[in-house]
């Protein structure tokens, strides 16, 4: 059901999709799935085939990042052309993909904190899933496949947090007027599917004390500090402060923690840190569902992890600082990750510093029962016994209704030499305040 001619918006210039095109599509009466318009992307695969933007890896392997994006927004009474303001929204996830080398997957979230046509809508972020429509296609320059963008209200996408992204729009499939079957976002939505139907938060709740989360990482404003070592020692400090220039994360523990990042769904019944030494690389067990692909193969990143050896150092003493929105994932890291023997990753989106949270379960940590703070470089681990966690979520009961504190808002735990600060946002912004 589209014309032979799509209308597309060339993007050109530094941006790094070549262009969006825009579709009407009729629906389908008989599936209650209504009129709308359908946007796809091209860019994030190879066009050309020529090495210019994307490495060519051959036909068998991904084009380009492997994926293009799609997008399905409900067409308005009277609308007889598409709003162009989708293709941006393309072009900054596409800008995203480019810059961090990361790629997404189905089930993935993005918090994007602002309408996604700057209206008032509600909603304000996204999921990702297969489009219901188009099947990954070979190119003779790689497969390609077509990864859908499902606009969500702030609370749908905390729900995905701290259940799982696939859960989530499941339930958007049931509900017509927020998504239906092919998942049509629109924008006029007023209610989220819990207001909709107030049933499903039960399902939510039951899904996650169930499953737990899928959820294994976020990009965050956050920072470590080494309280076991005197400030003056500057010499081999690994500590990350506020203010001092984080030394650089090898090649090795950037491709770690991407990995950590990337995962999600577990599918094994211990979970896995993929591990620093990459020997052992090839016998990792990826722990997400068996359709989600590596964007690195764990074989080809065997071969370009560097080796050069940077010392593990045990701490005595930590002191962790989280933006509001980092803090409040805290009791999801710690309830729905640690308490099902997973991991979970802040990665710092203003330097190197990274934080993973990991429970004794966790196989290739380098935080141990004996030594629970373990520095490698940059990248702190954290490893929390069950009855710890469970007494840090009484503690931290606050951090599920942030509105109710004042930052900056202290933590502390002196027998186990543990504090936690929640700061604000300009702490991060400006390392001079």
């Amino acid at each position: 059901p589209r014309p032979t001619h799509p209308l597309q918006v060339t993007l050109g210039g530094p941006d790094p999709l070549d262009y969006v095109s825009m579709y009407r599509n009729l629906g389908n009466p008989a599936l209650n799935v209504p009129e709308h318009w359908h946007y796809v992307s091209f860019g994030l695969s190879d066009l050309y085939g020529d090495n210019r933007v994307h490495e060519f890896t051959g036909t068998e392997g991904p084009s380009g990042f492997g994926f293009e994006l799609t997008f399905r927004l409900k067409r308005e009474t009277g609308e007889s052309a598409p709003p162009t303001w989708p293709a941006e929204l393309m072009q900054g996830l596409a800008r995203y993909v480019f810059q961090s080398e990361n790629t997404f997957c189905s089930g993935d979230h993005v918090s994007w904190h602002s309408p996604l046509d700057n209206s008032e809508s509600r909603i304000q972020h996204m999921l990702l899933t297969e489009d219901p429509q188009m099947q990954p296609v070979q190119t003779p320059f790689g497969v390609v496949t077509f990864l859908q963008i499902v606009g969500v209200c702030t609370e749908e996408l905390h729900a995905a947090q701290q259940w799982n992204g696939q859960g989530i729009l499941e339930l958007l499939r049931t509900v017509p007027v927020a998504g239906g079957p092919w998942l049509i976002t629109d924008m006029r939505r007023g209610e989220t599917i819990f207001e909709i139907d107030p049933h499903l938060q039960e399902r939510v709740d039951k899904g996650i004390e169930t499953d737990g989360s899928n959820l294994s990482g976020v990009s965050a404003k956050c920072a470590w500090d080494d309280l076991s070592r005197p400030p003056e020692d500057d010499e081999d400090s690994r500590s990350i402060c506020i203010g001092t220039q984080p030394r650089r994360l090898s090649g090795k523990d950037t491709e770690q923690i991407r990995e950590t990042l990337r995962r999600g769904l577990e599918i094994n019944s211990k979970p896995v840190l993929p591990p620093i030494n990459a020997q052992r690389q090839n016998g990792l067990n990826l722990d997400r569902a068996p359709s989600r692909k590596d964007s690195l193969e764990s074989e080809s990143s065997a071969a370009i992890i560097p080796h050069e050896l940077i010392r593990t150092r045990q701490l005595e003493s930590v002191h962790l600082k989280f933006n509001q929105e980092s803090g409040a994932l805290i009791p999801l890291c710690l309830r729905g990750r640690l308490l099902h023997g997973r991991h979970f990753t802040y990665k710092s989106i203003t330097g190197d510093t990274a934080i993973t949270f990991v429970s004794t379960g966790v196989e290739g940590a380098f935080a141990t029962e004996e030594h629970p703070y373990a520095a490698h470089g940059p990248w702190l681990q954290i490893l929390l016994t069950e009855e710890f966690v469970e007494r840090m979520l009484e503690d931290l009961e606050d951090l599920n209704s942030p509105e109710e504190f004042k930052l900056p808002k202290e933590y502390s735990w002196p027998e186990k030499k543990l504090k936690v600060s929640i700061l604000p946002d300009a702490v991060f912004d400006n390392p001079l305040h």
